[in-house]
């Protein structure tokens, strides 16, 4: 259109391309735009992110599906430099929001602001790419401090590992060096934790460990929060979904072969599990 333009003698220019793409495998939708963090390194950008694990839509209507986030910003401005997600609903739509906030120059205080559509089975009254503003926003503000796992593994000495979750959480899974102190009882012993190290905090996402980190600031606790949580650290320290979805289970289990002369079954298009972390098989 651009080349018709000047042929015409419209004015015209090209904006370039910021590389939004959206692919579809094993009923998981993985999307992006913008800056990857390896094309950030490569030309020397500053830059800060955040992960979050929001539910597609209201997570007490049926159907709700987890997506996974990844959110890039300038460290000085907050502009949106590069999103990434993952998921089996919802993906692409909120990234095509990201990607015209994006080519807008907006910051993650305009994700944070945005007016969406929003009723229980589309969305959220915090649509998941708000979510990311505001978690990205609080940051920049220095609500509490925001970490990474990355940090977290090459800290030397480790700081204290503090999961906030409640002890039946903490069973089924956790890192191994995490002492588990939940939420409720963190006042309480807020005395058990050293005053002349850090202390990283968790929880299943990162909102119950950004409470506690605040909680733990006022009481003269060296405490940081860690974005994306125990769901992070299981994509990004363990590299594994968590739970296994459930087609991943169906995949790995062998079909019970059908007999000679079975009559044939009306089709019945397959439905996404609607898995916690999203329907790909490893």
């Amino acid at each position: 259109r651009v080349a018709a333009d000047h042929c015409f003698g419209v004015p015209s220019a090209y904006r370039g391309a910021q590389g939004t793409a959206v692919c579809g495998l094993f009923g998981l939708t993985v999307a992006c735009t913008g800056a990857s963090e390896k094309t950030l390194k490569r030309v020397g950008l500053p830059y800060r992110k955040v992960y979050t694990h929001p539910f597609h839509h209201a997570s007490y209507y049926p159907g709700a599906a987890r997506m996974h986030m990844k959110l890039l910003f300038a460290p000085d401005t907050g502009r949106v430099l590069g999103v990434q997600a993952t998921g089996t609903a919802g993906v692409e739509k909120r990234v095509d929001v990201a990607s015209a906030v994006l080519q807008a120059g907006g910051t993650v205080y305009d994700l944070e602001e945005l007016e969406l559509c929003y009723a229980p089975q589309y969305g959220a009254a915090k649509d998941p790419i708000q979510i990311a503003g505001m978690v990205a926003a609080n940051a920049l503000r220095r609500m509490c401090s925001v970490v990474t796992w990355e940090e977290y593994l090459s800290a030397s000495p480790r700081p204290l590992l503090v999961d906030v979750r409640p002890p039946a959480e903490h069973g089924k899974g956790h890192p191994p060096e995490a002492v588990n102190i939940p939420l409720g009882q963190l006042r309480q012993r807020a005395g058990e934790l050293p005053r002349d190290r850090p202390v990283f905090v968790h929880c299943n996402v990162g909102q119950n460990s950004h409470n506690a980190a605040c909680a733990l600031a006022r009481l003269g606790v060296d405490a940081r929060t860690l974005t994306g949580g125990y769901q992070s650290y299981c994509l990004q320290v363990e590299h594994r979904w968590l739970p296994r979805p459930a087609c991943e289970r169906l995949l790995a289990e062998p079909k019970d072969p059908k007999p000679e002369g079975a009559a044939k079954q009306p089709h019945q298009q397959q439905q996404p599990c609607g898995g916690d972390l999203g329907c790909m098989a490893r």
